[in-house]
Order: C-alpha cells, then sequence, then structure tokens
C-alpha cells in the first residue's frame, strides 16, 4: 500500500471535521469587537475647539476635542479595548487629524455598570490664525467637524462606537 493509498480513509473524513472547527473558531473571533462595542455606551461626551496655544509666528492654535466616558452596560468585564477618534470636516471624507489609544487595558477590567475615567481625544491638526479664538470660530471661512469613534478588542476588526459633532465651543482643558 503505497503513501497516499494509506492516507486516503484518513483525509475523506477529516476535511468536514476541519471546515466545522474552523467555523467555529472563525464565529468565536470575529464577534468580540461587535459585542465589546455593543456592551459599551458613550456617556459624558463633550466636544469642542481645544485651545492648543500659540504657535510659530504668535499664530493661535484650535485643534477639534472630545471627551467621554465608557460604560459597560454589559453582564460581564470588558478588557483589552483600543480606541480611535478619527477626526474629519464636514462634508469631507478624508481624514483631518486622529487620536488612538488604550480606552480599557488588559490589566483593568471594566466591570459591568462601571465607566472608565474621561477619555480626551484631540487631533494634532486644526486651525490657526491671528485673530483670537473666540473670532476663529465665528470667522465666515471656518468648516465644522465631526469626530468618528471606532473600537477594537484584541486582534480583532475596528467596530464604530459613535459619531458626534464638533460644537463650536472653546475648551481649555
Amino acid at each position: 500500500m503505497s503513501y497516499n493509498n494509506r492516507m486516503a480513509p484518513l483525509l475523506s473524513r477529516t476535511p468536514g471535521l476541519a471546515i466545522v472547527s474552523l467555523l467555529v473558531l472563525f464565529s468565536a473571533s470575529c464577534g468580540a469587537s461587535v459585542d465589546a462595542v455593543a456592551s459599551l455606551e458613550p456617556i459624558d461626551v463633550v466636544t469642542g475647539w481645544f485651545d492648543d496655544g500659540i504657535i510659530e509666528g504668535g499664530k493661535n492654535k484650535l485643534v477639534p476635542s472630545v471627551s467621554l466616558k465608557l460604560r459597560n452596560k454589559g453582564t460581564e468585564p470588558i478588557n483589552s479595548i483600543q480606541i480611535n477618534a478619527i477626526f474629519k470636516r464636514v462634508n469631507e471624507k478624508e481624514m483631518w487629524g486622529e487620536y488612538f489609544g488604550w480606552a480599557i487595558p488588559r490589566e483593568r477590567p471594566l466591570q459591568p455598570t462601571v465607566a472608565t475615567a474621561p477619555l480626551v481625544m484631540r487631533s494634532t491638526l486644526g486651525y490657526t490664525g491671528v485673530q483670537p479664538r473666540m473670532q476663529m470660530l465665528q470667522n465666515k471661512e471656518f468648516v465644522d467637524a465631526k469626530v468618528e469613534i471606532f473600537l477594537k478588542q484584541g486582534s480583532k476588526v475596528w467596530a464604530k462606537l459613535a459619531e458626534f459633532p464638533i460644537d463650536r465651543q472653546l475648551l481649555t482643558r
């Protein structure tokens, strides 16, 4: 009996088992980020334009900012959640700036009904001008912005949590 003939009965039984095993692993790993996002809700959301100080040439700099907490509305602790805030100008598809970091570290799981400390996320890009900051916000050429918040658990795919308009208010902290 050749090698191929001895292996044929074994191989004919294992493809079904292999496929079922792969499907179970795939379905278990794909839903985790979506489940974590479904279990987290943004609360205490504040958006506005952060006074990023004076830059070269004595210009004022304003950057879009969002602050929020994430509350675990599920029944299990949640950990290893990364957060990505994508800032865009209204009516533009291109990213204008972003923030990336940890929302819930692996070492400190978020228990059910508990919220994180405030997560403050700011773009590195914004507006600069020589006029006072409040006048910058009222300028007729000022383009409003929005922020899209994405979460990811471990090595899973990013899942969209929420989208918020950036309010035309000056933030100093």
